[in-house]
């Protein structure tokens, strides 16, 4: 099999730093952990609270701490921090190469979808609150065996959001199932959901938005392994 990973982000409209933040780390005894943070509100302060969670997240993981548990430290390190007053939501996506499985972890919304081998997409069933206003916190986790043919996508609220100027809404599912049968690729699907919100938000997205999509293919095992990374410097005025 093959791993194929893809994330497409973008700020929210005239804020010059969004409080999205995503980090990608090889976990120690093989695979790898996507890890996407959300922090409350918008710019500056939102940043410094996703980077909070997502540094304990990968230095956890990078230690070889499961991936709930991981979040679990994040949520203590948050409400130490700032006493239950901020909030952050999370998902990991992580290929766990003992157990051959992809293993999802979810704090607060929005939801993260599932496409499985036999072509079904949904939502992963359940809830689990969002870091940093509970003491005691249990993220949402579900594990699925590795196959050809399985997808999950996960993405922050500027997705959901995308259109509300205008009382218009996203289909997520129906996107993302349309975006497979066109190019069942990650990347083409990353970046067709965030074309299609810059396009309800008529170029000026409402809220920071960011979507991470892993896929499973059939594929050689054993080749090499590339990680291409883009994006825009702004100018400083």
């Amino acid at each position: 099999m093959h791993i194929s990973v893809a994330v497409a982000k973008i700020d929210k409209w005239a804020v010059r730093q969004g409080g999205d933040t995503l980090e990608i780390i090889e976990r120690p005894r093989g695979g790898l952990s996507l890890v996407l943070a959300d922090g409350q509100s918008s710019g500056p302060g939102a940043k410094r609270i996703s980077l909070t969670v997502v540094r304990k997240i990968i230095s956890e993981l990078g230690e070889g701490v499961r991936d709930g548990a991981a979040a679990r430290a994040a949520n203590d390190v948050l409400y130490a921090m700032r006493g239950g007053r901020v909030s952050a939501t999370l998902a990991i996506l992580s290929v766990d190469m003992d157990d051959r499985d992809l293993v999802i972890t979810r704090c607060g919304d929005p939801p993260i979808y599932v496409r499985y081998p036999d072509g079904r997409l949904e939502a992963l069933p359940g809830e689990a609150p969002p870091l940093g206003f509970r003491r005691r916190m249990r993220p949402l986790v579900a594990t699925l065996p590795l196959e050809p043919g399985l997808m999950a996508c996960a993405f922050t609220d500027g997705l959901i959001h995308a259109g509300s100027r205008r009382g218009r809404t996203m289909d997520v599912a129906a996107e993302i199932a349309r975006l497979w049968d066109e190019r069942p690729q990650a990347q083409a699907i990353a970046d067709g959901l965030l074309a299609r919100a810059l396009e309800l938000d008529e170029g000026r997205p409402v809220d920071d938005t960011s979507v991470a999509v892993l896929l499973v293919e059939a594929g050689e095992g054993r080749g090499p392994r590339r990680l291409t990374v883009e994006m825009g410097v702004p100018d400083v005025r």
